[in-house]
C-alpha cells in the first residue's frame, strides 16, 4: 500500500493492483497469508482480528482507512464490526479493486473509497471519523508530525489513530541492505522511539507500542516461497527483472526482520476528549 505517488513506488503498487484480481495473484495470498482478505502488506486477519479488539468500532461509527491498497481489509472491518468506512490511495487500480469488492460484499452504501495523496490535506470535514488506520504505509510519507496532525484533525474527540511502521531500525544495516529494502518509492527510515515523539508532538495521547515484526517475518518469507511456486506465470506478467526484484526485497525484508535489524511495531493512539465546564 502507498499513500503518495513517487517514482518507483507506481511501478511497484501498480504491478500488484493491475493484476490484483487474477487468479495467480489471488492464489499466493492465499498461500501466503493463509486467509486471503485483500491485503498487499505484511498484514493478517488475526493480526486485524487483534487490532480491532483495541479500536472499540461498532454500528453508526466511521473509519478512515489511509492508503487502503485494494479495500479488502477495510470492507472486512465494515463486515465485522458494522461500521461505515472511507478509504483512500493514490493508485488508480486499486481503487477500482476496491470499489468492485465493494459491490459484491454488498457494502456500497457504507463504504467510500476516493483517490487522495495521504501527505497532503484531506477532503473531509474536521471531527469526521472515529478512527482512523493506516497499516504498513505511514513510512511513505514524508512529514510525519504533519500527517499526524492532520489526522487528529479529522478524527472526534476521543476518538483513535491505528498505524503500523515496518520500518524502524533496530540493529545495524548496511547501505545495500536500507537500498533494497526501500527500493518501492520514498521511504521515510527512523530509529526506535521517532513514533513515540510525534505522536506525544501531535497532541494525541500514545495508548499502545507494540512490537509486530514477527508477523512481517513471517509474511515475506512466505511471500517469496508462495511466488516461487508460481514463478513462471509471474515471469510472463512481472517480466524477469520485475520478478527477481520483488523477490529480492521480500527475501531482504525476511532476514532483516528475522534479525531485528528493521522492525515493525504498531502504535494505538488517542484524540483528547473535550473538556467539558459545569456552568458557574
Amino acid at each position: 500500500m502507498s499513500g503518495t505517488k513517487v517514482p518507483g513506488a507506481v511501478t511497484h503498487y501498480n504491478l500488484n493492483y493491475g493484476h490484483f484480481q487474477s487468479e495467480v495473484y489471488a492464489e499466493i495470498r492465499r498461500e501466503a497469508f493463509g486467509q486471503d482478505i485483500g491485503q498487499n502488506s505484511w498484514h493478517t486477519a488475526d493480526e486485524q482480528d487483534r487490532f480491532l479488539s483495541w479500536l472499540d468500532l461498532s454500528h453508526g461509527k466511521r473509519l478512515l482507512d489511509v492508503a487502503c491498497g485494494a479495500g479488502g481489509p477495510a470492507l472486512r472491518i465494515a463486515q465485522l464490526t458494522g461500521c461505515s468506512i472511507a478509504g483512500i490511495d493514490v493508485h488508480e487500480h486499486a481503487l477500482k479493486n476496491a470499489a468492485d469488492l465493494a459491490k459484491e460484499c454488498g457494502l456500497g452504501e457504507r463504504s467510500e473509497f476516493c483517490a487522495a495523496d495521504a501527505s497532503r490535506s484531506l477532503p473531509f470535514d474536521d471531527k469526521s471519523f472515529d478512527v482512523v488506520t493506516c497499516i504498513d504505509a505511514i513510512n511513505h510519507f514524508p512529514d510525519r508530525l504533519w500527517v499526524l496532525n492532520e489526522w487528529s484533525r479529522l478524527l472526534k474527540p476521543g476518538g483513535r489513530v491505528l498505524f503500523t511502521d515496518p520500518i524502524i531500525v533496530t540493529g545495524p544495516l548496511s547501505n545495500a541492505e536500507i537500498a533494497v529494502r526501500t527500493s518501492a518509492g520514498f521511504y521515510l527510515v527512523v530509529p526506535r522511539g521517532y513514533d513515540e515523539l510525534v505522536i506525544a508532538e501531535s497532541g494525541l495521547q500514545l495508548l499502545l507500542a507494540q512490537d509486530v515484526t514477527a508477523n512481517m517475518a513471517k509474511i515475506a518469507e512466505a511471500r517469496q516461497s508462495a511466488r516461487a511456486r508460481h514463478r513462471d506465470t509471474l515471469r510472463t506478467i512481472e517480466g524477469e527483472s520485475s520478478f527477481e526484484d520483488e523477490q529480492n526485497l521480500l527475501a531482504t525484508t525476511a532476514q532483516l526482520a528475522r534479525e531485528a535489524r528493521f522492525s515493525r511495531f504498531v502504535f494505538v493512539a488517542a484524540k483528547p476528549a473535550e473538556s467539558s465546564h459545569s456552568e458557574p
